[in-house]
């Protein structure tokens, strides 16, 4: 069996100039694509709970140790959408430098990765919008808003959330991006409202001890807080809606970014400059630290900001799920019956459809609870697969064109393997052991259903025969 053949990168050129998905996102679009994604469930609740839990006021330190891996990663991911303009990101990548198997376990895990997330985060939606109701005298009954674990029969405004949203992505990816705009917008005004009202309230003596569980605690929340920029990948998926990709994904990855780990670390620094760490640990920090010192107009504000930032995350997470679905059907991995175009919206629409319906069903009915951690595993070991990548096809494929070349990727590369693995190192062994698990489901599906339906095995059996 060749599990490492590739597929070759003018193929996938080819394939991507006649995908028939609309051509309208520009780098301003990209760089908001990934805002909207990475600020949101991390810098409105992750902070508190890392801060608490983890690493106390040197929570600043794990964002800049997980901003720091995935800078390395980024750039590795830049050099391979100026190759490779294709939907699939890290999976698309991997089949143009390591192979098909080990590309189809990438996919595997990135699918993993925007399906959890996305589930995880609309359920998050759901109890923030109905405790500001609650808070505003509607109390929904919680047989409607809870999943059966936790007490109810099913959660319906999760459910609504995603289906609402998938809708605006099955009508068009640039009505979605507008909509992303409007809401980053937004988001962004309730983080700076938080920096300017509580910055001039810091108090150095909540920074001490400034890392009273240690470095382990540092790295450890270094780890956990990675959830919070994984959104920067479901830039890389956008690649066949791009006007320009060879220029503009790159600067949409590694510049939306820079700005999302600055304002990580700000807010980070002002959360427990204001608030002493052991209190952050609730589902509204940034609200809270403002009522704490005595705004409570601007933790309202902040509030709807903090929905607005969550919205935003799950419209990216739906939309990088549905390119990384459209790309591994197209090639065959998963049934091609869902690798359809709507023929007016130009949108891969059965995709997405069906990629909504499963976040609806696990945000709906399934709790959450520690699966969440997943996602963070499966995309670090995407990222890490990916480095190798680009590395490799650097030094096998010297002479394709480039348009973005990372520097000096002879030290980037290794610094995003060993960095990614550090994080990874520091997740529970529970985690690990559903991620064994769920790789081994990925076994079974590429050896029972994928290898043999791959359309690259059907080029080559068609060869063999003439």
């Amino acid at each position: 069996m060749d599990l490492f053949r590739t597929k070759s990168i003018e193929t996938l050129r080819s394939m991507a100039e006649v995908s028939g998905m609309k051509k309208s996102l520009g780098a301003t679009d990209l760089v908001l694509l990934g805002i909207g994604c990475v600020i949101g469930t991390g810098i409105f609740v992750l902070t508190g709970v890392a801060a608490a839990k983890y690493a106390g006021p040197a929570v600043m330190l794990s964002f800049v140790l997980s901003g720091l891996a995935c800078t390395f990663a980024a750039l590795a991911y830049a050099e391979f959408a100026s190759i490779v303009p294709s939907a699939g990101s890290a999976y698309t990548y991997t089949y143009a430098s390591l192979g098909e198997f080990v590309a189809f376990i990438v996919g595997w895990n990135l699918i993993l990765e925007y399906t959890v997330t996305s589930s995880a985060v609309a359920a998050g939606w759901s109890g923030y919008v109905v405790g500001l109701l609650k808070a505003g005298g509607i109390d929904l009954p919680t047989a409607y808003t809870l999943v059966p674990a936790d007490g109810g029969i099913i959660n319906i405004p999760a459910i609504l959330i995603v289906m609402f949203l998938s809708f605006l992505l099955v009508r068009g990816t640039k009505e979605s991006v507008t909509l992303n705009k409007v809401l980053v917008i937004i988001k962004l005004a309730a983080v700076f409202i938080f920096l300017f009202l509580a910055g001039p309230k810091v108090n150095p003596m909540n920074w001490e001890p400034f890392m009273p569980f240690g470095f382990a605690g540092v790295a450890g929340g270094a780890a956990i807080v990675f959830f919070a920029y994984i959104g920067f990948d479901a830039v890389a998926t956008s690649a066949e809606e791009c006007r320009n990709p060879g220029r503009d994904l790159p600067i949409g990855i590694v510049g939306s970014l820079l700005i999302c780990t600055i304002l990580y670390v700000a807010v980070s620094a002002v959360l427990t400059g204001v608030v002493p760490y052991a209190q952050l640990n609730n589902p509204e920090p940034v609200a809270y630290a403002l009522r704490y010192i005595g705004y409570n107009i601007g933790s309202a504000l902040v509030g709807v900001g903090a929905i607005c930032g969550i919205t935003t995350v799950l419209l990216v997470l739906l939309y990088g799920q549905a390119r990384v679905f459209f790309a591994m059907s197209r090639d065959g991995m998963v049934p091609a019956s869902v690798c359809k175009i709507h023929p007016v919206y130009k949108t891969p629409y059965m995709v997405t459809i069906v990629g909504a319906i499963l976040v609806a069903a696990i945000a709906g009915f399934a709790p959450i609870g520690l699966i969440a951690e997943m996602a963070n595993i499966g995309t670090l070991s995407a990222f890490l697969i990916a480095s190798v990548g680009v590395l490799v096809l650097r030094y096998t494929k010297p002479d394709i064109p480039r348009t973005f070349r990372c520097p000096a990727l002879i030290v980037v590369a290794p610094l995003a393997v060993l960095s990614c693995g550090f994080l990874m190192y520091n997740l529970p062994l529970d985690t690990w052991i559903r991620f064994v698990v769920w790789c081994l489901v990925g076994f079974a599906v590429y050896f029972g259903y994928s290898y043999k339906n791959s359309t690259l095995n059907k080029d080559e059996a068609a060869h063999a025969e003439d």
